[in-house]
C-alpha cells in the first residue's frame, strides 16, 4: 500500500472558508492509497472537503502543535533545540511508515520532514508557492512579524536545502531558492480546478458588460482604482469576490462612488462554481503587488478571458506577458482605459483571450500539471519503508 504523510502548517479548514477546494490536490493522479495529514497546530477540518482533496484515498488527520512555548523553548526555533518537539511527529511516521512526505510550504512542516528524513529515510518533497524574500520579509509590517519571519530563516534554509526536490509553483520564487543555495527544484505550477475549467467560447460582450474580480483584499491586491474606474463607466456591472482586512473599505469606496448597485460583493465561492462562472464574464480584472501568479489569475487564463492585471512594483512577473494579457499601470485610469479598449475593439477582446487560452493549454492545463505531480511523487517514493 502506497502511504503519503502530508504535514502542513496552514489551516485546510480556512482555505475551505474560501471555497479553495480542487479535486485530488493533495493526492494527485490518486498515486496514494492512504494519505496522512500532520497538522500543524489544532486545526480538524470537516471530513467531507478533506476526502474530496485526497480523491480515492483513505484519510487520517493527526495533530502536532507548535504553540509559544515551542517557540520559546526553542529559543526562535533553533533547529537543534526543535529536535525534542519534532520527535513526536517522527514516532508518528514510524508508525505510519510513509512512502513520502510532502510539506506545501517551509515553516515548520518542512523541519518535521527533514527529521523524519534524518532518523528514517523517508523522502520529503516541498512545494513554495511565494517567494519570502519578496513577498513576505519584504513586507512584514511590525515587530511580531518581523521577529517571526527572521526566526524562521535557519529552518527554511536547512529544510529546503535537504529537501529531495523543491517544487516552486511559478518562476519568481526560483532567485530565492538560488540565493540558499539549494540545487534540486524544478517549476511546477499549481494544479488547479480539473473539472469545472472551461473554454470561453463566445467573445461577444453583454449588456450591461460583465468584469470579474477574484482575490484576496489586502493593502498589496487593493482593488479601489478598478472600483473607481467602473464607477466612471456606466453599463458595466463588476463582481468582485474574496475576503479580507480591506473588504468594508472596498464596500465604502464603492458607496462613495455610487456604484454599488453595479457592484456584487462575494466574500467566497466554492472553486468549482467558481471556475464554472468565470466564461459567462466579459473580462477579468485584478491588482497584485505580488511577484507570482496566482491561483486566481490562472484560472482566467485557462478559460480564455481577456485578463487585465497591473504592472507590480519591481521585477515583472516572467509568465504574464502583453501576448497574454493587457498590463497597465494600476491607477484608474488605467483600468478605466483598458476596459474600454477591450470593449472598443471586439479583434483585440478576442485575440487576447485566445492567446491566453492557447498558452494556458499549452503550460497549466490541469491534466498536465497533475500528471507531472504524480509523476514525481513515482519517481521519489518509496515502496517500503522499514521501521
Amino acid at each position: 500500500m502506497k502511504t503519503l504523510l502530508i504535514i502542513l502548517s496552514d489551516r485546510i479548514s480556512d482555505i475551505v472558508a474560501k471555497g479553495e477546494i480542487t479535486d485530488r490536490y493533495y493526492n494527485p493522479g490518486d498515486v496514494f492509497d492512504e494519505v496522512h495529514f500532520l497538522m500543524i497546530g489544532d486545526d480538524r477540518p470537516d471530513d467531507r472537503h478533506l476526502q474530496k482533496l485526497v480523491g480515492r484515498a483513505r484519510f487520517h488527520v493527526h495533530n502536532h502543535p507548535a504553540g509559544r512555548r515551542v517557540f520559546l523553548q526553542s529559543l526562535g526555533w533553533r533547529p537543534l533545540l526543535l529536535r525534542h518537539w519534532a520527535s513526536g511527529a517522527v514516532r508518528l511516521a514510524s508508525h505510519i511508515r510513509p512512502s513520502l512526505v510532502r510539506c506545501h510550504g517551509a515553516h515548520l512542516n518542512a523541519y518535521v520532514a527533514s527529521e523524519i528524513k534524518r532518523v528514517l529515510g523517508v523522502p520529503y518533497l516541498v512545494s513554495l508557492h511565494i517567494n519570502p524574500d519578496e513577498d513576505v520579509r519584504g513586507r512584514d509590517a511590525g515587530f511580531v512579524e518581523r521577529l517571526r519571519n527572521t526566526a524562521i530563516r535557519t529552518v527554511e534554509r536547512s529544510a529546503l536545502r535537504n529537501a529531495d526536490l523543491v517544487m516552486p509553483v511559478y518562476r519568481p520564487i526560483v532567485p530565492y531558492l538560488k540565493r540558499l543555495g539549494v540545487r534540486r527544484y524544478e517549476v511546477c505550477y499549481n494544479v488547479l480546478n480539473p473539472a469545472h475549467l472551461t473554454e470561453k467560447t463566445s467573445y461577444a460582450l453583454h449588456d450591461p458588460v460583465r468584469i470579474i474580480s477574484v482575490g484576496r483584499q489586502f493593502r498589496e491586491k487593493n482593488p479601489d482604482n478598478l472600483i473607481c474606474a467602473v464607477a466612471s463607466l456606466p453599463g458595466i456591472h463588476l463582481t468582485l469576490v474574496g475576503d479580507g482586512g480591506y473588504h468594508d473599505y472596498l464596500r465604502r469606496v464603492a458607496e462613495e462612488s455610487n456604484c454599488q448597485d453595479r457592484i456584487i460583493f462575494q466574500r467566497a465561492l466554492p472553486n468549482d462554481v467558481l471556475c464554472s462562472m468565470l466564461p459567462e464574464f466579459d473580462m477579468f480584472a485584478v491588482h497584485s503587488e505580488y511577484w507570482e501568479i496566482s491561483k486566481s489569475v490562472l484560472e482566467p487564463l485557462l478559460c480564455g478571458m481577456p485578463v487585465i492585471i497591473n504592472c507590480r512594483k519591481g521585477a515583472p512577473v516572467p509568465e504574464l506577458t502583453q501576448e497574454i494579457c493587457m498590463l497597465i499601470e494600476n491607477s484608474v485610469e488605467g483600468y478605466r482605459e483598458a476596459i474600454l479598449a477591450l470593449i472598443r475593439d471586439d479583434d483585440m477582446r478576442e485575440r487576447i483571450g485566445l492567446a491566453a487560452y492557447a498558452h494556458a493549454q499549452a503550460y497549466w492545463i490541469p491534466e498536465k500539471t497533475e500528471a507531472r505531480f504524480a509523476e514525481i511523487y513515482r519517481k521519489h517514493m518509496l515502496p517500503k519503508v522499514d521501521a
